[in-house]
């Protein structure tokens, strides 16, 4: 196991020191896979000898304009999109959204980015602690179920769902609960039984998204009484988290994790496993370069799909949204989120947001790196700590200014609640000048408004829309209040806690 890991980590040194000629060779690659494909001829992959010509040739897209192509795919034809047989459909809604979206997933993709980020995320993390004890015990992975598939050879589902479906058995041995129950499509009742078998094993590492996380970890306490996670597993040693923000639930896994734990962030999307956190103590992510995915980037600072670079056109600390073209037959797809270089030797990077979800109603340019970071600063002056929050434009009316209305669910709320929002609002000004400008003697902006949420309201919210468990997220940030005016409505009626 260790000779493999350290051959693993002598290819991550090479992309890290040939990042450039790795994604040519890639792009390579995959357009010539791609030319026999339906939509290789339609795009004349045949004659694509370089970047510039894939770019000319082959237009930016996004779901909606390859919806039609895997709608086909599902129904059982092949050779659209990839070559290879594609019988996997990672349904995705990226946000809590009502429309669905059914990622394709192929074999290559499978193994050759996901099944290779896994592996990779416990090389890098052997790497870096040595001393490891992580195969002493099981690991406990909280992912997503099955649905019914339109095309009864396929399956269509969460991801975590299709990765946990295919593992090799001898994965399966080491984890914890066994298959079936992981794979339960009632996520209540699998949060039950999972607290209720995996309470008594000798877990050392987990891995989750940190709210579904956090919902387990309650159910375990409850179930066994215990003070804290590290009384019923005293040997967990690692966190593996990922698909949202950590930064407003940090504080909670730390004090339910008193003996400490180590944290691995990694970016792992239904369309691809695209970075992992490599080194200790440091929250950026390396991107992961010979997953089978070709990367290209739109500067957010003038956002035009005609203005995509490479790897090779970045700059650092410039906010990009990322475009992808991978071997599941995604070309050239605006996945939507956005992150910012911090380095470009190796290239390393950090989640921004994504492009839907942002609030720029008078100019502020407030993100969800803004929001959550400003979260953090507040509830450390005032020893609270957020499980869940929503935020929406107060619109301007006749001679009323504008604004932010919050929708926040407190795990331990402030005392003084003005004195919050009060920290909040200078936190805010100080990472976002925009915002700050627009504040300036409240010309554009007046102070945030904030409600208290009641106990599980965003968990009855998410289980009222059918979005509870899996990889669906809260939508944080909108410039539009229709998710906010929902939470509202179901703040003031009575909770089914």
């Amino acid at each position: 196991m260790s000779w493999v890991m350290r051959k693993r980590m002598h290819q991550i040194d090479l992309f890290r020191k040939y990042p450039h000629e790795v994604q040519e060779e890639w792009l390579q690659k995959l357009i010539n896979n791609g030319k026999n494909t339906d939509f290789g001829k339609q795009y004349d992959f045949e004659n694509i000898q370089n970047y510039e010509q894939f770019k000319t040739k082959t237009p930016i897209s996004t779901y909606k304009d390859l919806e039609n192509y895997i709608k086909s795919i599902r129904q059982g034809f092949q050779n659209i999109l990839w070559p290879s047989e594609t019988k996997w459909f990672a349904k995705s809604s990226g946000t809590s959204g009502s429309k669905s979206k059914f990622i394709p997933v192929t074999e290559e993709s499978l193994i050759d980015c996901h099944f290779k980020g896994g592996k990779d995320m416990l090389s890098i993390y052997c790497d870096n602690y040595p001393e490891t004890t992580i195969f002493n015990g099981k690991s406990l992975i909280l992912g997503g179920s099955h649905e019914a598939s339109l095309n009864e050879n396929g399956k269509e589902g969460d991801l975590s769902a299709i990765i946990m479906d295919n593992l090799p058995f001898w994965v399966n041995i080491h984890r914890t609960p066994s298959k079936d129950i992981a794979l339960m499509n009632d996520f209540e009742a699998k949060i039950e039984k999972i607290a209720n078998i995996s309470s008594k094993e000798n877990v050392t590492n987990i891995a989750g998204v940190p709210s579904w996380m956090l919902v387990l970890f309650k159910r375990i306490l409850e179930e066994t009484g215990a003070k804290h996670i590290h009384e019923v597993w005293p040997n967990l040693e690692l966190y593996m988290h990922g698909g949202v923000s950590f930064s407003p639930y940090r504080k909670q896994f730390k004090e339910l994790l008193p003996n400490g734990v180590n944290f691995l962030e990694t970016y792992n999307a239904s369309e691809g496993f695209f970075g992992i956190q490599d080194k200790r103590n440091n929250e950026e992510m390396l991107l992961m370069l010979d997953y089978g995915i070709f990367y290209e980037f739109i500067p957010m600072d003038d956002y035009d799909l005609k203005k995509t670079v490479p790897i090779w056109g970045v700059e650092q600390d410039k906010n990009y949204a990322l475009v992808i073209t991978t071997n599941a037959g995604l070309w050239r797809y605006l996945i939507g989120d956005t992150i910012t270089f911090t380095n470009t030797q190796p290239y390393r990077f950090k989640i921004t947001g994504r492009i839907s979800q942002f609030i720029n109603t008078f100019g502020e340019e407030l993100m969800i790196e803004n929001t959550d970071k400003a979260l953090s600063i507040a509830c450390q002056k005032t020893n609270s700590n957020i499980l869940e929050y929503t935020v929406a434009p107060i619109y301007m009316q006749s001679q009323n200014k504008g604004g932010h209305e919050w929708i926040i669910e407190f795990e331990s709320t402030p005392k003084d609640l003005d004195f919050f929002t009060h920290a909040l609002d200078d936190a805010l000004k100080s990472v976002n000048s925009d915002y700050e400008a627009k504040r300036f003697k409240d010309m554009a902006l007046k102070e945030p408004k904030i409600h208290i949420a009641k106990k599980n309201l965003f968990y009855q919210w998410m289980k009222k829309q059918g979005k509870l468990g899996r990889q669906f997220k809260v939508p944080r940030l909108s410039n539009e209040r229709t998710h906010l005016e929902s939470l509202l409505n179901l703040n003031n009626e009575p909770l089914n806690c």
